[in-house]
Order: structure tokens, then sequence, then C-alpha cells
């Protein structure tokens, strides 16, 4: 049997070292979603007293606590409490609210568009503008040009980049918001709702990534084969565009990945500043209420979000540079 003229013991040797690099990933991800879902598990055991009481009231009689506690499942060995714990989850199935009697997979996929939306909006942010500010920062600076330009973008990205979440969304908010009223304050009331919280959340990562990819181009600059396009006389745009570019992608994009779980845990903070109505905001008022079965749900889910997104980042390089899937 022939592929494209090649024999087929060729065509799936040449495609063996992707597929094991994906099994690899996928393997991966299995083992560490797993240990997470163990944590959260071990998590509320460790808490004194158990949901029974916490749903029941410091003021139940002993029957009825009884009773409870056998319809949670809480009266089995601690091996059963598990297997149906890691069985449910793997159902989709993490229980009820213990302060509002929902079930707790309602509440997630209610709040679930919104802080994707948020961290998608977020990421784009990131990756659009980091990746050209400091790429545009690197050609204007080129060959050692505009030093006052270089000076002020160290200075700019260094000072920015180090405010937190919770300061530069007060700071947008005020300005914005509160002095300019060209963007709402708070809550979801529609597709400008999402600016500030996703700025907020995004502009520490976004001037952090420019730093990475200004030093990036400047090195891929220097280059030889970038001399080389050069002495060809082929047009600049041509020469950024085509050359340059692509050979600077793959260092954005491994930041890009490694600042996602960042992005999900700024989201919890700007989240509860802007009152958006996503898991940020449910998974603060399940820790203060002791909601616990919803506070597992939400560290699971959070935490398969950023493994599967990691993960595509990782399939995204390995597509730009196969080698890499041989080097994990």
């Amino acid at each position: 049997m022939m592929t494209r003229g090649r024999p087929l013991s060729r065509f799936l040797f040449a495609r063996l070292p992707f597929a094991r690099f994906l099994l690899g990933k996928a393997a991966r991800i299995a083992a560490i979603l797993f240990a997470l879902v163990l944590l959260t598990f071990l998590m509320v055991k460790m808490i004194p007293g158990d949901a029974a009481s916490r749903i029941a009231g410091p003021d139940a009689d002993a029957a009825y606590l009884s009773q409870l506690r056998s319809e949670l499942g809480l009266d089995q060995p601690f091996a059963v409490q598990l297997w149906n714990y890691v069985a449910g989850v793997a159902r989709g199935d993490f229980g009820v609210s213990l302060a509002t009697r929902q079930p707790v997979i309602e509440l997630i996929r209610d709040r679930l568009p919104y802080t994707a939306a948020l961290a998608g909006l977020a990421l784009a942010f990131v990756v659009v503008v980091g990746f050209s500010f400091g790429l545009a920062v690197a050609i204007a600076t080129r060959d050692d040009r505009l030093p006052w330009l270089d000076h002020g973008f160290t200075i700019v990205t260094g000072t920015l980049g180090a405010i937190p979440e919770l300061l530069a969304g007060i700071f947008l908010g005020y300005v914005f918001a509160v002095s300019l009223g060209w963007l709402p304050i708070s809550g979801a009331a529609g597709p400008g709702s999402v600016i500030l919280p996703a700025l907020a959340i995004g502009l520490r990562p976004a001037l952090n990534l420019a730093r990475v990819v200004r030093v990036e181009a400047r090195r891929t600059l220097r280059a030889d084969f970038i001399r080389t396009a050069r002495s060809k006389r082929l047009p600049a745009w041509r020469i950024y565009l085509r050359h340059l570019a692509p050979n600077v992608v793959t260092a954005a994009l491994t930041i890009a990945g490694l600042v996602f779980p960042f992005l999900i845990g700024g989201a919890v903070i700007v989240e509860n500043i802007f009152a958006w109505p996503g898991l940020g905001t449910a998974i603060v008022r399940a820790v203060v209420t002791a909601d616990y079965p919803v506070v597992q749900a939400i560290v699971v889910l959070l935490g398969l979000l950023v493994l599967v997104t990691n993960m595509i980042v990782d399939v995204l390089l390995a597509i730009a540079d196969p080698r890499s899937t041989v080097r994990t």
C-alpha cells in the first residue's frame, strides 16, 4: 500500500514522533487531573466538621444529622466516598451546593461562559498587543537606533508590568468608568462590560510578553539569515513578516502558555472588583459560605481549563517547530 508514492511504513514512521508527543501530553493531563481531583477531595476531608453539620446548622439533633450523613454518603468508608467522588467528577456530577441546594453543574453551566469570555479576551489581548508591541519596538530600535525609545520602553514596561491585577482594575475602573464614563463599572450589561476586566487581567502579562518578544526579535535581527535577506535587497515588510515574525512567534506562544494560569488567577480577583458574574465571584462566595462542593468543582474545572490550554499551545508549538516533539 502506498501513500502519495511513499510506502505506508515510511508514512506512519514520519508521523510517529507527533503521535507519541500527543499521547504523552494526554497522559500527563490525565495524571495531573487525577491528582487535582484527589487533592480537592482530601482538602474537604481535612476541614473540621462535615457537610451534614454545615447544612443542618449548630442546633440540629443527632437523629437528623445521622439521616443527613446517610443521604450524603458521609457514613460510608473513606475508600467508598473517594470512589463515589471520582466517579461523579468523571460524569460531571459534583453534587449539590450546600448553600443553595442547587446542582453544582448548573451553577458552573451558568457562570462558565462569562469566565471563558473574560479569559479568552484577556489572552487575545496579551498575545496580540504583547507580540505586536515588542516586535515594533525591536524593529524601530534595531542596530542601536532611537536609544530613547529603547530606554522608555524598558522603563514603561518594567513599571506598568509590575502592577498587580487588583490595582490595575481599580485604576482602570476609576479612569474609564468613573471619571470618563466610557465603559460600565460593574456587571455584565453588554459587550463593553468585559473590556475593563480583560484589560486589568491582561495588562501586566502583555507588557511582560512585549519585553520577551523585543529581546528575541533583536537577537533574531542580528542573525545571519536576516543579513542574507537584506543583502538580497528584499523589501523590509517581507523580511519582517516572512523571516523575523515566524522565528519570534515560538517564544511568544511559549510565554502565552505560561501566563494563562496567571490569567485565570487574575480573573478570580478582577471578577470580584467588577462584579463580573463568572466563576471567580462564585468561588469567593463559596469559600466565604463554606460551600465546598462548589469550591471543588471550580478548582477542578479551572485546572482542566489550564491543562487543555497548555496542551493546545504545545501542539501549536509542535506544528511551528516539529523538533519540539522530539525534545518533549
